[in-house]
C-alpha cells in the first residue's frame, strides 16, 4: 500500500486515576516542525516505551521518536488495575489457564517483568511503582473456589508453586469478610502503572530519545523505500515505523472486523484517613484478581503508591467504534459502589472520588498482531487484556523485528495466526454484550 491514515482518535472517559495521584507533569511537548528519525514509534504505552528502550540496547546512537496522541499515562497505560502477570490469565478462559503452551507463555511473561524490572534499575523508577509483591485469586462462592481448585491443580501440573488461604487469612489481609478463599501466587508485579510509564519515560527522554506528547500520527505515507509520519504539528521521514497502539490498529485499517474492542470500569476511593483506615483493617498493600475471570478485581494501595485507597476494577462492554459511553460508566460505577459495599460492610456508603473507562482490545483466538505489516511498517498490538505484561513483550518483539535483530520472541510470533474474523455487525455487538452481561450476572458474587 501506499499508506495509512487513522479514522479516529483514541477518546477517554474520567479521569486516569493513576496518573492523577501523581505530582503533575512536566509541560506538555507536541511535535511542532518537520524532522527525521531512524525509528519513530507510534504510541507511548507499555508496548511503545518497550520498543523504544529494546531499539536504544539494539541500536545505540540511532535517532528514536515517539509520538502519543495524549498524555503519557492518560491513555491505557493509566486506566489498568496495575499487575503484571507471569503465569496463565486468559481472561476468555473460566480459570485463567491457557489454551496453548502455558509454560512458554510464563517464560516470555517473566521475560518481560525482567526487562522492565532492569529499566526500573538503570532509570532509577520509583521501586514503590513496580512492587513485586505477588496476587490473590479471590472466591466467594463455590464455584469460583472450584475455579481456584482447577487452577491451583494446573499449576501444580506446571511446576509452579501457589499457596491456599482460608476465609480467617483472607479477611486478615483484606480487612473484607466477603471472601471464602485465595489462592496466592508470587510472581506477580503490583504496578503504579502511571508511575512506572512516567519513569520509563523520563529515563528514555535521558537516554536521547525524542517522546512528543499531544501529536497523533494521522497518517503513514510511503516515501521511498521509508515512510512519512504526519501530525497536526509536523511530519517525520524515517525508514522504519513501529505501531504500538493496541486496538487503534484497527484505526489504521489493520486487522479491519477481526479485533474486539472493549472497554473495563473502575472506581477509586478518596485517600482514607486514619479512623477509616483503622474500620477496614487488614494489609497495607495487596491485590485480588477474581476467581471467574468476569468478577471484580481489588487494590489496595499505600502512600508510596499514590495514597491509602482501595481500587475495584469490573464490567465490560464491546464497543466496535473505540467510543465508551457515559450511561456504561454510570451503570458500572453503580454495580462497583454495590459490589464495595459487599466487600467491605465496614465502610459501607464511602463516595467514590475516581470513576473511568479504559480501554483493551482482544482477539477471537487469542493471537496479537507483532508482525512486519509491510517493509518498514511494523505492529506490535493486541494484548488481548494484558497489556502490562504482553504490552511490554510485543514492544520487545516489534523493535526487534524493525531493528532485523531475529530472537525466540520473534520467531514465536511469527508463527501466530491471524486474528480470526468476527461476526458481522450489528451480531457482534449485540450478542458480544449479551454474553458479557451473562458471564458478569453469574460472576455476580466475585
Amino acid at each position: 500500500m501506499t499508506g495509512y491514515r487513522a479514522r479516529r482518535l483514541p477518546v477517554q472517559l474520567g479521569p486516569a486515576a493513576w496518573n492523577a495521584l501523581l505530582p503533575a507533569a512536566p509541560a506538555v511537548q507536541p511535535l511542532e516542525r518537520d524532522t527525521t528519525a531512524d525509528f519513530v514509534v507510534v504510541g507511548a504505552g507499555f508496548a511503545g516505551l518497550s520498543a523504544a528502550r529494546r531499539l536504544t540496547q539494539l541500536q545505540p546512537g540511532a535517532r528514536i521518536l515517539v509520538l502519543e496522541a495524549g498524555r503519557l499515562a492518560e491513555g491505557a497505560a493509566g486506566r489498568n488495575s496495575g499487575f503484571m502477570i507471569d503465569l496463565p490469565h486468559d481472561l476468555q478462559s473460566t480459570d485463567y489457564a491457557g489454551a496453548g503452551d502455558d509454560r512458554a507463555w510464563i517464560a516470555r511473561n517473566r521475560q518481560a517483568i525482567g526487562f522492565a524490572a532492569e529499566a526500573v534499575e538503570e532509570y532509577g523508577i520509583d521501586r514503590n511503582f513496580f512492587d513485586p509483591a505477588g496476587k490473590i485469586n479471590g472466591a466467594a462462592s463455590a464455584a469460583a473456589q472450584a475455579h481456584n481448585d482447577s487452577y491451583a491443580r494446573h499449576l501444580a501440573a506446571l511446576g509452579e508453586h501457589c499457596e491456599r488461604l482460608d476465609a480467617q487469612e483472607m479477611r486478615a489481609l483484606t480487612g473484607s469478610p466477603h471472601y471464602r478463599s485465595g489462592l496466592f501466587s508470587p510472581g506477580t508485579v503490583m504496578l503504579q502503572p502511571a508511575g512506572y510509564i512516567r519513569g520509563l519515560a523520563r529515563g528514555l527522554r535521558a537516554a536521547g530519545v525524542m517522546i512528543h506528547e499531544a501529536s497523533p500520527a494521522r497518517a503513514l505515507t510511503r516515501q521511498g523505500p521509508g515512510w512519512q509520519v504526519t501530525t497536526p504539528g509536523g511530519r517525520v521521514s524515517t525508514a522504519r515505523v513501529i505501531l504500538t497502539v493496541n486496538g487503534h490498529l484497527e484505526s489504521f485499517g489493520v486487522a479491519r472486523g477481526r479485533l474486539m474492542q472493549l472497554f473495563l470500569y473502575a472506581v477509586m476511593t478518596p485517600e482514607l484517613d486514619a479512623e477509616t483506615l483503622a474500620r477496614l483493617g487488614g494489609a497495607p498493600r495487596w491485590g485480588i484478581t477474581p476467581a471467574d475471570p468476569m468478577g471484580t478485581t481489588v487494590r489496595r494501595i499505600d502512600s508510596g503508591q499514590g495514597g491509602n485507597r482501595l481500587l475495584l476494577r469490573s464490567c465490560a462492554t464491546l464497543r466496535p467504534d473505540m467510543r465508551p459511553r457515559r450511561r456504561d460508566l454510570a451503570r458500572a460505577a453503580a454495580v462497583m459502589r454495590r459490589k464495595f459495599a459487599q466487600r467491605f460492610p465496614q465502610l459501607a456508603g464511602l463516595r467514590m472520588e475516581h470513576a473511568w473507562a479504559g480501554p483493551l482490545c482482544l482477539s477471537l483466538n487469542g493471537v496479537s498482531v507483532t508482525r512486519e505489516i509491510e517493509a518498514g511498517l511494523v505492529s506490535g498490538c493486541v494484548q488481548n487484556g494484558l497489556g502490562t505484561a504482553r504490552g511490554t513483550l510485543t514492544g520487545i518483539a516489534a523493535a526487534e523485528l524493525a531493528a532485523g535483530v531475529p530472537s525466540p520472541l520473534t520467531d514465536f510470533f511469527a508463527t501466530e495466526a491471524a486474528p480470526r474474523r468476527l461476526p458481522p455487525q450489528p451480531l457482534r455487538q449485540l450478542g458480544a454484550n449479551a454474553l458479557l452481561r451473562l458471564r458478569e450476572w453469574r460472576a455476580r458474587a466475585e
